[in-house]
């Protein structure tokens, strides 16, 4: 159903309200990128790999290399990641467009492929990888694997076989070479290895979508059948997940996009520390004790309790609610080596407990500051900045990807990208964009 579904699907079905979510999607995986091209993981990948570099046809986002398209798709994708702030599936914590857009891109520079076209196979991706994850989440998670890398594979592998124009066969074929890759295990969670899964995926959905093209043949039933992917990586899969609505109720439109860069499960704590920053800064230093009251998965997810790297600290929530209350944000910089091991970030770190309750939900959390003198203050979040139900305007989306683009390229390039990348439905060729993006 799934490759039929893709292999049939026109652009101009897709509601206005989804095209405009994927290019706000888009944009924010420009931002993103460009941030996390110069991150010490990135040029480790880049002079480890430069021996294999075969044909220059795509250039890297935020660099000045030109690489061949498959390497160039696990370049993008680790420096999509890197920094943790990219977009986020809630429903399944799957963050869509690091694996769909790091694959398409160098494709694009390989073959003219338009805006729409290209707006149109990210949305597929997007649609097809969450569907999926919804499928098997929470088990499949549960289980250890990190669920971007395992699923996100399936929304390259569509996006790229969409834009090669495979058939309905051919697509079946793909979809069961990318059963057999999937990547990523939550162990890895604060390490550079967090985002080679996603650059992994990309890479992986690439060459499934191209051996399929050349009639590589794989298992028609390797995603739901016997022995297949849902069996072996989950307890129980939801079909009805990936076939109700299809084609009518779409999973982009769900999209969100952090404001923090760093963990999801940790964004209610922040928002509810920045909110409290203002009363209890002149207090920083009488502070006896802060509370956190969260769902499960902030501990399970981010209980890093003395993070001693950026990367650790992207996933402790205790790093998150101090660098929240101390600087009143929690962007890349609040996530820097120096701010890790920093005395008044550890000190402060030192006084936060989490309570932890299933009955709260992972959007919500209650966080309460004791001070000596006997002074209280609380504050409950039920929607975090960001989410669907408060999410982040245009504006913002677009002032976060300056912010992140600013210092690799030149602003006036920063402000002719991104408006580009906003009328992406109107370009006649989107692989110019990644050669606009490079440094």
């Amino acid at each position: 159903m799934i490759a039929d579904y893709v292999r049939n699907a026109r652009v101009e079905d897709l509601p206005e309200r989804v095209r405009k979510e994927v290019v706000r999607t888009f944009v924010n995986w420009m931002g993103v990128t460009i941030g996390g091209s110069r991150h010490e993981s990135v040029g480790i990948a880049i002079a480890a790999l430069q021996p294999f570099f075969g044909r220059a046809e795509a250039d890297l986002v935020g660099r000045t290399e030109r690489i061949d398209v498959l390497h160039a798709a696990l370049i993008n994708g680790i420096a999509s990641h890197v920094l943790d702030f990219d977009d986020t599936h809630l429903k399944t914590i799957i963050h869509p467009a690091g694996p769909v857009v790091s694959a398409i891109l160098p494709l694009a520079q390989r073959q003219k492929i338009t805006g729409v076209e290209f707006l149109h196979a990210l949305a597929l991706g997007i649609e097809i990888e969450c569907r999926i994850g919804n499928a098997i989440y929470p088990s499949h998670y549960d289980a250890g694997w990190h669920i971007t890398g395992s699923c996100g594979v399936f929304g390259s592998t569509v996006a790229a076989g969409k834009l090669l124009g495979l058939d309905t066969q051919q697509l079946t074929c793909a979809i069961g070479i990318a059963a057999s890759q999937p990547v990523g295990l939550k162990v890895q969670f604060g390490t550079m290895t967090k985002s080679f899964h996603v650059g992994r995926a990309a890479q992986n959905g690439l060459v499934a979508a191209m051996l399929a093209a050349n009639g590589f043949t794989s298992d028609g039933t390797a995603l739901e059948g016997k022995d297949g992917f849902a069996q072996a990586t989950s307890k129980l899969a939801r079909w009805e997940e990936v076939t109700e609505g299809l084609g009518s109720r779409f999973e982009a439109a769900l999209n969100t996009y952090k404001p923090f860069a760093c963990g999801i499960v940790t964004h209610p704590a922040i928002d509810a520390a920045i909110q409290l920053r203002s009363a209890a800064q002149p207090l920083l230093e009488e502070i006896e004790a802060i509370e956190l009251d969260a769902n499960p998965l902030v501990l399970s997810l981010t209980g890093k309790t003395d993070p001693m790297t950026g990367l650790e600290s992207k996933f402790s929530i205790y790093h998150c609610i101090a660098v929240g209350l101390l600087y009143g944000a929690a962007g890349e910089r609040e996530f820097q080596d120096a701010i890790a091991i920093d005395p008044a970030v550890r000190r402060l770190r030192r006084t936060v407990t989490v309570r932890t309750d299933p009955s709260i939900l992972a959007r919500q959390c209650d966080l309460t500051i004791r001070f000596r003198n006997g002074t209280v203050l609380t504050r409950h979040v039920e929607h975090a900045v960001g989410s669907v139900e408060n999410p982040l305007s245009d504006r913002a989306i677009d002032d976060k990807a300056v912010a992140l683009a600013n210092g690799v390229l030149a602003p006036n390039r920063v402000r002719r990208l991104l408006d580009e990348c906003w009328a992406l439905q109107r370009q006649p060729d989107a692989g110019s964009l990644a050669v606009l993006a490079k440094a």
